[in-house]
């Protein structure tokens, strides 16, 4: 097992390094974490710091990013913001990930009537556009990130409950798990300790994609007023408060949008590089 587990990973690393559009996503993720756990040290202002006396100035040598309206240090507050949606995107995926990889597991393995009411519960919650279903729910709670992380994640697992139910519906069948059974594993043995590992790889590629999707939904509700609220930077407030002033302050708009672009996209092809590389139709 553990000769098979170590030429696994072999061989999925070799075919990941060939990805060099994933290398570059891959790095840019590891970037933007370094980044944010390492903002107290690497940003030059406090990011709520207000300066009157530099109120909307432009990108120069002394404010790389410009300021804002109060006078605040953009290149600070977009350092600090990537805490804030980084910590959304991986928290809201977690949460996700565990939710859809428990119904998916427990609705591929019983099938019957357990399997049709999870499944028929997964469609009725895709039937809901889920940013309205997200801006209706944050709408009657208190504007908080933990709050929106739950919201996010309680709304997004569907996809994965789909993907691992699949995997766990052909994995069963296969003769290990058969002669598990025979040998009188139980059934949570089975499902964690012979289903799990195997079915793990869609997960993984729908964590990634996801943590993105869940970025871009975190900076739409901080922009729209409901997300993250000021003075706690985040890439989407800071894009609403330079929505004012696009017209003479276009620093205000330009590299937060920058940053949200940067960080969906690395995941993008993050994502779409694990996929091919944990694909057994893809040539070695």
């Amino acid at each position: 097992m553990n000769f098979k587990h170590s030429y696994f990973y072999s061989v999925f690393w070799k075919r990941l390094k060939r990805n060099r559009l994933s290398l570059i996503g891959g790095i840019v993720v590891l970037a933007m974490f370094l980044v944010s756990l390492l903002a107290p040290l690497i940003s030059p202002y406090d990011p709520s710091a207000i300066n009157a006396w530099h109120v909307l100035a432009p990108p120069s040598s002394q404010h790389w990013f410009g300021t804002d309206e109060l006078g605040r240090d953009v290149l600070s507050r977009v350092i600090y913001g990537a805490r804030i949606s980084l910590k959304v995107g991986v928290v809201a995926i977690g949460i996700a990930v565990v939710i859809g990889t428990a119904v998916g597991l427990v609705s591929g393995y019983y099938s019957g009537i357990v399997d049709t009411l999870l499944m028929r519960t997964v469609d009725i919650m895709l039937c809901f556009p889920a940013f309205f279903l997200i801006l209706a729910v944050i709408t009657f709670l208190e504007p908080s990130i933990w709050y929106i992380m739950m919201v996010i994640g309680l709304t997004g697992w569907m996809g994965v409950a789909r993907l691992v139910r699949a995997e766990t519906l052909s994995i069963r069948e296969m003769e290990y798990i058969q002669a598990a059974r025979c040998i009188g594993c139980s059934n949570l043995r089975i499902i964690f300790r012979h289903i799990l590992p195997n079915a793990i790889s869609p997960v993984l590629v729908a964590a990634t994609l996801g943590v993105a999707g869940a970025i871009l939904t975190e900076s739409a509700l901080s922009f729209l007023g409901i997300g993250v609220q000021p003075p706690t930077p985040s890439w989407g407030n800071i894009l609403t408060s330079g929505k004012d002033y696009i017209e003479f302050a276009w620093w205000l708009s330009l590299f937060p949008g920058l940053a949200i672009l940067a960080t969906v996209l690395a995941y993008n092809l993050l994502g779409e590089g694990i996929r091919d590389a944990l694909d057994p139709r893809v040539k070695r």
